[in-house]
């Protein structure tokens, strides 16, 4: 049985390939809008994915004794990738050590423990995507007319 009406690919018209990395003020944006909502958890590894350049699949998988020692945030950590299984040097800006520390803060979460950073924890459990889905869709509520830059890591807004 052949369908008489051509069938239309899922991605016409739409962009494909590697966005363009975000610009500094739509960082700026991004970040304003997460503590405008309040949302430490997004707002943590949102800018922990801008310091340390690690792809998604690693910065969800960042445990507090990651990045505290004791009860406060390093100002550098090492991780292991798991795409390269290399290690990662980064240093944690003041700015994302408020972050992490008020997320740890109002999450319950102490370094003993092994849970993580983001997805796992007492807050709401979301996809593996779901920081960056918010960051991506803080981009298209500030900017109507650009399509949201989906696919790809948050480090990309460190490139601007």
């Amino acid at each position: 049985m052949h369908d008489p009406r051509p069938r239309t690919p899922w991605n016409k018209g739409k962009l494909v390939g590697q966005k363009a990395p975000f610009k500094p003020k739509e960082v700026w944006a991004i970040r304003a809008r997460l503590q405008m909502e309040n949302r430490s958890r997004e707002l943590a590894l949102f800018d922990l994915g801008i310091d340390s350049k690690l792809r998604a699949c690693d910065l969800v998988k960042l445990r507090v004794r990651d990045v505290c020692h004791g009860d406060r945030v390093a100002s550098r950590s090492t991780v292991l990738q798991q795409k390269t299984q290399r290690p990662v040097q980064f240093e944690i800006s003041p700015g994302t050590q408020e972050a992490v520390q008020a997320w740890v803060r109002k999450a319950g979460l102490v370094r003993p423990y092994p849970r993580r950073v983001g997805i796992v924890g007492r807050a709401r459990s979301g996809g593996l995507r779901d920081p960056l889905d918010a960051a991506y869709q803080g981009v298209a509520d500030l900017s109507p007319d650009k399509e949201p830059a989906g696919g790809a890591t948050a480090a990309r807004a460190r490139q601007a």
